[in-house]
């Protein structure tokens, strides 16, 4: 790369201030830094854009060995689970021929279904009254309308 130091620097600003003169120097120099970042832009995308390229071709090679290592997973699955199910095959039509035979039951039948007889209604009747007014708790069905003449501030007529 070229390497400019100070005194390289100076001379070629020397050299620009006697060619091009103390009045078009400023715009000259303006127009060249313009230049020089659009030239660095470029440059930077242009990296940017190759490590894109490099990249994307890395994980396309990561895609297809994960799909790869999928495959093989998959398939020890699969064969796991097909000797089991013929093991479970083979000891199942072992047992048809035990001291039961074929048309023993296997295990008790399931329970039916039993309804656990909460009877909340007769719960909540039982708390005493003057334990759900000290709580709060309503004992009356009441309107909303009626709600809010209840716990209007007294001296507050309804209304609009």
């Amino acid at each position: 790369m070229i390497d400019f130091g100070f005194d390289k620097l100076a001379l070629i600003g020397a050299v620009a201030l006697i060619v091009i003169g103390p009045e078009k120097l400023p715009r000259v120099a303006r127009t060249v830094g313009h230049m020089l970042g659009k030239a660095q832009r470029y440059v930077a995308d242009v990296k940017a854009e190759v490590n894109r390229s490099i990249e994307l071709d890395e994980l396309k090679k990561m895609k297809t060995q994960f799909e790869d290592a999928a495959r093989d997973v998959e398939g020890s699955v699969r064969s796991e689970v097909q000797q089991a199910s013929d093991a479970l095959e083979s000891s199942w039509s072992g047992m048809g021929s035990g001291p039961g035979g074929a048309d023993a039951p296997l295990s008790a039948p399931a329970p039916q279904y039993k309804h656990p007889n909460k009877r909340w209604r007769l719960k909540r009747g039982a708390t005493p009254q003057w334990y759900k007014q000290r709580q709060g708790i309503r004992t009356r069905a009441q309107s909303g309308a009626a709600r809010v003449a209840r716990f209007r501030p007294p001296g507050v007529k309804g209304g609009r």
